[in-house]
């Protein structure tokens, strides 16, 4: 029997509870009929217009994103919108498209469930934790074994796909990494949870100037800094085998890098 959006939103709210989500999010089914049949669907981090024509291209009937579409507030989707036109797009092609954000963020295991074991940690508690203490924001962990914080942000860049802007460090080079803090995504609303957790790095993305040079100042972890979508593209494959237990479909995760940065000019040091 072929199974159908519903049946793969079904498993994918199960893994990932709705009322995980925050309340300024939007998550769910944004276009598509739950009732159409699913042989194939794509996974990615961000539903734009390289991803939903990969899907196309691939014959995908559902786009599972990690980001939503229509996050703010919207009036119309008309095709003189670059928006309006990816909508456009899906429904003419028969493809749906589902979003997974903060509920993914949250649920265990999550996003940085998917980013803590990509990078070898193991997983005790998380960084920011809802009121049941099990799930929520971000995760802390623990190194196998300690390394140099050089070797930290190596071992990092490693791990995770590349990207034109890297990984950077903030921090002493040789200051001793153990316990670790990683949220996926934008992060730096949680330096003080870090700074709290007594962790000696944290792992983000999307640091911005001042409360990083704030952060050290007030002697705080060592930070790793990552763009947003190399933080999050682990979890797709998390997303992807959750999927796969639905039966009959076939799964794809898009490696298409989505980081908006292209270009990358100066002198490394």
């Amino acid at each position: 029997m072929t199974s159908t959006v519903s049946d793969v939103i079904a498993a994918l709210d199960a893994a990932y509870p709705r009322e995980l989500a925050e309340s300024w999010d939007a998550v769910g089914l944004v276009c598509g009929d739950p009732a159409e049949p699913v042989e194939r669907v794509l996974v990615c981090v961000d539903p734009v217009t390289a991803t939903v024509e990969e899907a196309v291209e691939w014959g995908a009937q559902l786009i599972v994103a990690h980001h939503p579409l229509l996050l703010r507030g919207v009036h119309g989707v008309g095709t003189d919108t670059a928006k309006g036109r990816l909508v456009h797009r899906m429904v003419r092609s028969h493809v749906a498209l589902f979003c997974a954000h903060t509920n993914a963020d949250s649920a265990v295991p999550g996003v940085s469930d998917a980013l803590a074991q990509r990078i070898g940690l193991r997983v005790s508690r998380p960084l920011a934790p809802h009121a049941d203490g099990r799930t929520g924001i971000g995760r802390i962990g623990e190194l196998s074994e300690p390394v140099s914080f050089a070797e930290f942000v190596r071992r990092v860049a490693e791990a995770l796909p590349a990207t034109q802007p890297g990984v950077l460090g903030a921090g002493d080079p040789g200051r001793r990494i153990e316990t670790v803090a990683v949220s996926g995504g934008a992060g730096d609303s949680y330096l003080a949870a870090a700074t709290e957790a007594g962790v000696d790095a944290y792992v983000t993305a999307d640091l911005r100037h001042h409360p990083v040079g704030e952060h050290l100042e007030q002697d705080g972890p060592a930070l790793v800094g990552l763009t947003h979508w190399a933080s999050e593209w682990p979890w797709c494959e998390q997303a992807a085998e959750v999927i796969r237990q639905v039966g009959d479909v076939e799964v794809r995760v898009s490696t298409l890098c989505t980081d908006p940065w292209t270009i990358r000019s100066g002198y490394e040091s």
